[in-house]
C-alpha cells in the first residue's frame, strides 16, 4: 500500500512511520498482509504522475475564520493539494486520512474533508496529534479494507 503525506510539525511523519511499523510487523505474522510504502511531500519534492494507488495522509493547519460559517484557509500543507492536482493525481487516490488536534472542534481534521470533498474520494479515517497504537491498528485496517476492494 502507498501512502503520501505531508508532515509539518513531524506528528504525521511519526504516525506514518509507526504506521509502516505495524504493517511489517503484520506483515511477518501473514504474509498476505501488505506493507506499507510511504513517500513525504514537501515544498522541495519533485512533482511526478502516481501511477499506484495511494493513500493521502494530511494534518489541518488553517487560518481565518472557523471552517463552518465564516470560511477559512489552508496554510502550511497546500504543496499537497498543489501534487494532487498535478496532471490529477488526485484519481489515483483511494482516500484520505487526516489528523489535527481535537481542541479545535468542528476544524478537526478539516483539510482532510476538504480535500474528499474538493477531489471526490472518501474520507477514510482520523486520528489526534501523533495518534495511539490503536489507532494505528484501526487505520492499517481500513487502508487494508480499501485496498483490496
Amino acid at each position: 500500500m502507498n501512502i503520501l503525506y505531508i508532515s509539518i510539525s513531524g506528528n504525521t511523519k511519526a504516525f506514518v512511520k509507526r504506521l509502516e511499523a505495524y504493517a511489517e510487523e503484520q506483515h511477518r505474522l501473514n504474509s498476505e498482509n501488505p506493507l506499507i510504502t510511504a513517500k513525504e511531500i514537501s515544498e522541495n519534492s519533485p512533482f511526478k504522475v502516481e501511477a499506484d494507488p495511494f493513500f493521502t495522509f494530511v494534518p489541518t493547519y488553517l487560518e481565518g475564520g472557523n471552517g463552518l460559517d465564516n470560511g477559512d484557509t489552508e496554510i502550511l500543507t497546500e504543496v499537497m493539494r498543489e501534487y494532487l492536482e498535478y496532471e490529477e493525481n488526485y484519481k489515483t487516490c483511494l482516500g484520505v486520512v487526516g489528523s489535527g488536534n481535537k481542541n479545535f472542534n468542528y476544524q478537526y481534521c478539516l483539510t482532510a474533508k476538504q480535500y474528499s470533498e474538493a477531489f471526490g474520494f472518501p474520507f477514510l479515517a482520523d486520528y489526534e496529534l501523533r495518534g495511539t497504537a490503536a489507532d494505528c491498528q484501526r487505520v492499517y485496517q481500513i487502508l487494508k479494507e480499501k485496498a483490496v476492494n
